[in-house]
């Protein structure tokens, strides 16, 4: 906390500069769309880094719903920047290409708009005492992130099920929400926030199959990734947490 004596002036500087820190990250994607970054990859090193940073952001907040409901506005101001450029009231063709497949900016109303309510949900409701937001969010950012990387780049068997996926993107998407997921379990347990544990990790362990799962099977594309997978990890992790 910045200001000790007045937590409520403590959580607004968090919020000032949680918000910095996401807007440069957002700039930067930006920045190498613009240039001419593969557009897939750009798009998907959006959807990896923005979660996970703004988690990592969460332990400048204080405990209990201010806290929450403060950093929630981050992405919540997200939320309505899609809805804006999305609807096109607003034109900012850098920030579509960094964010949309084809560069259409209607497509911000679907995926990237499900990602910021889908981040600021777990953020509003579970926050940073419940293992529950950690697997959601790691497995919406690094798990799927990672799926559509990797297995667009070294996939070559096609899952029978779906031949719109590959084995190399599902092992990709397991075991990159797996390992965030535990990464940030230790970097909670470091402020006290949770007790990490074995039983936890295997928590996560189901949580992050569950989630590679579905998100490998053809009802996830129609009902979108980013909803499917986060979806999941809440549904399986408050059963198993």
């Amino acid at each position: 906390m910045w200001f000790l004596e007045n937590p409520v002036i403590s959580d607004l500087w968090a919020a000032i500069v949680c918000g910095c820190v996401i807007f440069a990250f957002l700039g930067l994607w930006k920045e190498t769309a613009w240039r001419g970054l593969d557009q897939k990859l750009n798009r998907k090193l959006v959807h990896i880094s923005i979660g996970l940073v703004f988690m990592l952001c969460w332990p400048l907040f204080s405990s209990g719903h201010r806290g929450a409901i403060l950093a929630s506005l981050i992405p919540g101001v997200n939320i309505i920047r899609m809805l804006v450029l999305g609807l096109g009231i607003l034109k900012d063709e850098a920030t579509v290409k960094s964010m949309s497949r084809y560069g259409d900016h209607r497509e911000l109303l679907k995926g990237p708009l499900y990602y910021a309510a889908t981040i600021t949900s777990a953020c509003v409701i579970y926050w940073r005492t419940s293992p529950v937001a950690i697997a959601a969010i790691c497995n919406l950012c690094a798990g799927d992130g990672m799926a559509d990387i990797i297995g667009r780049r070294i996939g070559r068997t096609k899952l029978p099920y779906n031949r719109n996926k590959t084995v190399a993107g599902s092992v990709a998407m397991f075991t990159a929400g797996f390992l965030a997921s535990i990464g940030f379990m230790y970097y909670f347990a470091l402020f006290g926030y949770i007790q990490g544990s074995w039983g936890m990790i295997l928590g996560f362990l189901v949580v992050s199959l569950a989630s590679a799962v579905v998100e490998s099977l053809p009802i996830s594309t129609e009902l979108d990734d980013n909803l499917a997978v986060t979806l999941t990890s809440i549904l399986v992790g408050s059963v198993v947490f």
